[in-house]
Formats: structure tokens, C-alpha cells, sequence
């Protein structure tokens, strides 16, 4: 299944995508998030037939598909070929810093490049969305703690993230830093997280490409870590870290400026299309 909140910002609906066609979920539940998930909702979806759901008229909006998330929890150099362009040695532990909750924006919102920003970059990034409580899970039972999985775009402020006193918090939380979507695809539809191709264009001009089979830690090996430091809740979100071909590894000239237009893909999560403008 592909789930979708649906409608303006600040009101979305729950919804499905079925067959290229949004159908409503109002009906059934209040809104897809961290209550709903742990309530079993990918379950009850199981037992409803998508067609005798209400059509939604048009082509709506698709904001983020998961709402009130709790902790999003991000990994860094995950991937050899970016720790390499970056310089950095591969991790020997998964590397661990947070996004604000609050950068959680749609898979075709505006980009805000804050004011102040200099550096602003992308990455496309494995989301793994959890779906029951996690804690001190083995490496083996991980996955069936997963409720699904998204795109999302790790956009980053390189100058706050880097030359503003090592916390790479600060430069990665910022309103609309983190698009997710176009959907939550549940479990069922990804049965190997492993096997998934990247790809993220700027202005039509190849950027990224990767693979998730070149990840240095697996989705399992990370829920389980990480599981061992905190307990994973319903709806939090973890990324997985990015590819080769982020702006800073070209210069100055790979920074995003407001205008540029960014597009996503990965295998059987949709696209995003996000187009950067500048904050007042």
C-alpha cells in the first residue's frame, strides 16, 4: 500500500494511492501518524477494499505522509563512496545526529533556503518509518519492526552544519529541510530495503546516483543499533544516510540557489520535485 496525506498545508487527509488514483481515508482513520500506526492501521487497510473508498477529486496536493512524527533520527556517511568524497574515514559504528521533527515538509513544497544560508545541499536518502515499538531488538527480527518506507531529502546548510561549533543538528533542521514522501509504502511492497536504486537530478543534471546495497550499515543493522541506545516509537523516522554526488563534493558551484529545481527518485517509493526559493 501507498499511504498519503492529502489536501492544503496545515489540513491534509489521510488517503491511499490505488491505482494512480487518491481515495479518501477520512472515514476510517483521523490521521496517519505515530497513534494510528501503533493502533495497527497498515493491518486494518489490509480488510478494506481501496475501491469502495471515496475518490478524491483532481490531483490534490501530497503533503508529508506522516504527520507528528516523534524522532527523526538520521545517519551520517553511511555510504562508502560519499564518506570517501568527503574525506572521511568509513565509520566503524553508524553515525548518529537528529533532524527537528518540525523540517518535515511535502515531496513538491518549496525549499527554504534561510536566510544566512550559503551552503545549502541535498541528499537523497532511504526513509525507514517505524511501525511498533522497538528496544533492544536483534539484527534478525529488525525489519518486522518497520512499518514501511519513504524518499526523503536530507537538505542540509553545509556552513552551519560544519563551522558552527560540530553540531550538524543545527545545520540540517531548518522549516522544509526534510521532504518525505510522496507516499509511505508499507513493508509488504519493499521486501528487500537492499535492493533499491537512487537517483537525485538538479536542474535535469545528474547529481546522485547510488544504491542501497552499497549502504555500509543495513536497515536492520541500524534499527537494531540503534534500538540499543533508545526505544524506536510508531512513526519515528529514520534516515539511512546518501550517496555520492551531494552538491559540496563540486564547489562552491553544487550549492543549491533559490530557482534550482530538484528531482528524486527511488525504485517503488514515487518522486519528489522541490524547487528552492529564497526566505524573506
Amino acid at each position: 500500500m501507498k499511504l498519503v496525506r492529502h489536501g492544503p498545508p496545515g489540513r491534509e487527509q489521510p488517503g491511499l494511492l490505488h491505482a494512480g488514483v487518491v481515495r479518501d481515508l477520512s472515514a476510517v482513520v483521523a490521521d496517519i501518524g505515530p497513534a494510528a500506526l501503533a493502533a495497527g492501521l497498515v493491518a486494518q487497510l489490509r480488510s478494506i477494499d481501496p475501491v469502495s473508498l471515496p475518490a478524491v477529486a483532481g490531483t490534490p496536493r501530497l503533503g508529508a505522509p506522516l504527520s507528528h512524527t516523534g524522532a527523526f533520527l538520521a545517519i551520517g556517511l553511511n555510504y562508502r563512496d560519499h564518506a570517501l568524497e568527503a574525506g572521511m574515514p568509513l565509520p566503524e559504528e553508524p553515525v548518529l545526529f537528529m533532524k527537528a521533527a518540525s523540517c518535515l515538509s511535502g515531496p513538491a513544497d518549496p525549499v527554504i533556503r534561510p536566510r544566512g544560508s550559503t551552503r545549502l545541499d541535498h541528499e537523497i536518502e532511504l526513509g525507514v518509518v517505524m511501525g511498533t515499538r522497538a528496544r533492544h531488538v536483534a539484527e534478525a527480527d529488525a525489519l518486522a519492526h518497520v512499518a514501511g518506507y519513504l524518499i526523503v531529502n536530507d537538505i542540509s546548510e553545509r556552513a552551519w552544519q560544519l563551522k558552527r561549533g560540530g553540531q550538524w543538528t543545527k545545520g540540517k533542521s531548518a522549516d522544509t529541510f526534510g521532504p518525505i514522501g510522496p507516499w509511505l509504502v508499507t513493508a509488504d511492497e519493499v521486501p528487500d530495503p537492499q535492493a533499491l536504486a537512487l537517483q537525485l537530478d538538479v536542474n535535469g543534471k545528474a547529481r546522485q546516483r547510488g544504491h542501497t546495497r552499497d549502504m555500509v550499515f543495513g536497515v536492520a543493522k541500524l534499527v537494531s543499533y540503534l534500538s540499543g541506545f533508545m526505544t524506536l516509537h510508531p512513526g519515528d523516522i529514520i534516515t539511512t544516510g546518501t550517496p555520492a554526488g551531494v552538491g559540496s563534493s563540486l564547489g562552491p558551484s553544487g550549492y543549491l540557489q533559490p530557482g534550482d529545481v530538484m528531482a528524486l527518485r527511488i525504485d517503488g517509493l514515487g518522486e519528489q520535485s522541490l524547487t528552492v526559493i529564497q526566505e524573506p
